[in-house]
This record gives C-alpha cells, sequence and structure tokens, in this order.
C-alpha cells in the first residue's frame, strides 16, 4: 500500500470469495469503481498438514501454499518433531502464520482467504475423511483424498504410520519437510485444476 499513488487501481477482496475494482484514492482510501464479483469456492478444499520444522520455514510453507491455492494448512507436532509450539509461543507462531496467509493472498490476488489453524493432534487428522499421509511407498496422489500429512524431517514413527488408512507418494526422492509440503499442495492444486490428468 505505501508505494501505491493516488489513481491506482487496485482490486479488493473480502476474503471468501468477493471482489471488486477499485481505485486507489488520496490519503489512503479506496474507491469502487465495480460491481462486487463473486468466486465460487473451489471443490474439493484441498489440505496440507504439516508438522512443524524449525527456523522461518513454517512461514515459506504457508506463503507457498497460499499462492499455489490451497485452501487450508494445519500444522502439528509429530512424534519426531524438534520444534514444539507450546502456550503462548504455539499462539505467536500461529498468529504469524496467518498473516503471511493474509500477506501471500494479496500477493496472489486470491479471492478466498486460506484457513490457517490452530495447532492440530495427530490422530485426530488421521481420523478425517479424504486424509492421506505422505509416504514413499503410497498410492499417486488423488482428490480423493484432497487433505495431505506431512511428517517432520525424521519421518513418521511405525505407530503413526500405522494409524494412517491410506498414504500417497510425492516422487522418487527423499524430499525436506517444507518442500513435501509444497510439492503436496502443487501436485493436489493441479489435478483440481485440470493441469494434470488424475490416474
Amino acid at each position: 500500500m505505501l508505494r501505491l499513488r493516488a489513481g491506482t487501481a487496485v482490486t479488493a477482496s473480502d476474503g471468501v470469495g468477493g471482489w471488486r475494482r477499485c481505485v486507489f484514492g488520496a490519503g489512503g482510501s479506496l474507491e469502487p469503481t465495480g460491481d462486487v464479483l463473486y468466486v465460487p469456492a473451489p471443490e474439493p478444499a484441498i489440505t496440507i498438514a504439516f508438522a512443524v520444522t524449525k527456523g522461518e520455514r513454517p512461514e515459506v510453507v504457508v506463503q507457498k501454499l497460499t499462492e499455489l491455492g490451497v485452501d487450508r494448512v494445519t500444522p502439528f507436532h509429530a512424534q519426531r518433531s524438534v520444534a514444539r509450539w507450546e502456550g503462548e509461543r504455539a499462539t505467536r507462531h500461529v498468529e504469524r502464520l496467518r498473516r503471511v496467509a493474509r500477506e501471500a493472498a494479496m500477493q496472489s490476488r486470491r479471492a478466498w482467504l486460506p484457513v490457517v489453524d490452530d495447532l492440530a493432534a495427530l490422530d485426530v487428522l488421521l481420523g478425517a475423511r479424504g486424509v492421506a499421509l505422505a509416504d514413499p511407498g503410497g498410492d499417486a496422489p488423488s482428490l480423493a483424498h484432497p487433505t495431505v500429512v506431512i511428517g517432520p524431517e525424521g519421518g513418521f514413527t511405525a505407530e503413526e504410520r500405522s494409524a494412517a488408512s491410506a498414504t500417497v507418494r510425492l516422487g522418487p526422492l527423499v524430499l525436506r519437510a517444507e518442500t513435501a509440503a509444497i510439492a503436496a499442495g502443487a501436485l493436489l492444486a493441479a489435478l483440481r485444476e485440470r493441469l494434470v490428468a488424475s490416474t
């Protein structure tokens, strides 16, 4: 907003599908120049759940997943997670991820703001419908499983793997946790947009 000059054409969105053309006015106001239009929510909704990692990598994951069109991002702790978000720290981290998602949605001109969940329990995630665990021995990604759960750098434990009703593979190589999350989002988004054929 700081780089915009009066008279610059912009679009404004409510984050739930509505948007309209505007002009940036004097004093930072937005002056509507078109009707409110509505973009239907994409179906099926795509969710990527990822085990939290250290440093700024969670922010990168949320930013890229937002740009790819993922609808929901869910952080969680796995048994082998090194990073642990607890109490106030967890609240701060999740709020930061929500700000990153909002900024990335604005940059990519998304009409729908993705949901960034509070920290979830892995067993609850795996008990939901349409969920698949990312695993090298899994099936090809499919919209039959629009939620993919990505493990930590050390991988899932045998106990965690056994709790999954379905698994999907993301390719032949070993990926870093954040790369796997972004790859899963890209594959599902491409399938939903019919950019690639499903098997």
